[in-house]
């Protein structure tokens, strides 16, 4: 994927770059920009983990310092995926938390000058498609297949199937507009902080902190918490009122 922006007086590229190139199996594979940047993010989160699990196992009663951090992060977001699924929440905890620690580190990973993995589609999109898997194991898992045809023929009766088509579309869609929304949203405050260094140059570094507040933080920390909130409403959609 290439994005090229051009001003008068030079060219703002936000492209994926391929770095270099080995062959596999007789076909030629890159190592781009994004793989740099995922595995930088990996890096950190594993770091961040090990040293997470060794302050929880040698914590205090009363918690403090890096070990009141980690507490935290894990009470607020338990507290999300309660408050979302319920009863359902304790199958998904570890997903779901796991997701939007990714999500959010790779968002704001363009404070450190990377350039953030959710800006590729070739990332968001298998995030989109493992939550469309969860949704349909968790489909045929607590539903029979009569109570599924009849839901995707509804609102009318399942032995008038005119909506079929319309509703399988509708599935269908679900991992592309999720992958999308994070996609677009992402790559488009990348798009906007290369514009602001490449046509003030010099000029950018003085002002644009309450830039990267804005695109890499807030609205990082929204888009990440969009996707992790539709993900948790369509497994609990598709695994309905559990006995």
């Amino acid at each position: 994927m290439r994005v090229m922006l051009l001003t008068a007086g030079s060219d703002i590229d936000v492209m994926v770059h391929g770095l270099f190139k080995y062959s596999f199996f007789g076909h030629e594979v890159w190592i781009t920009t994004t793989h740099v940047s995922l595995l930088f993010v990996m890096l950190i989160l594993i770091g961040f983990s090990i040293v997470a699990g060794q302050a929880i196992k040698k914590g205090a009663e009363v918690p403090g310092g890096f070990q009141n951090v980690v507490e935290l992060i894990v009470e607020k977001l338990d507290g999300m995926v309660d408050g979302t699924m319920g009863k359902n929440a304790a199958k998904y905890r570890n997903y779901v938390g796991t997701i939007f620690i990714f999500i959010l580190f790779s968002n704001i990973s363009g404070l450190l000058g990377l350039r953030p993995p959710t800006a590729d589609y070739g990332v968001t999109f298998p995030l989109g498609v493992i939550t469309f898997t969860l949704v349909r194991i968790n489909q045929f898992r607590y539903h029979k297949p009569k109570e599924i045809w009849a839901d995707m023929c509804s609102p009318l009766p399942p032995w008038l199937p005119i909506w079929f088509p319309i509703n399988v579309i509708s599935e269908l869609a679900v991992p592309i507009s999720l992958s999308l929304r994070l996609f677009a949203n992402i790559l488009s405050g990348t798009i906007m902080m290369t514009l602001v260094y490449g046509l003030l140059k010099w000029v950018a570094t003085i002002w644009p902190a309450v830039l990267h507040v804005y695109f890499d933080l807030f609205s990082g920390a929204i888009q990440t918490y969009v996707f992790c909130m539709l993900t948790m409403t369509y497994v609990s959609n598709a695994i309905g009122e559990e006995e």
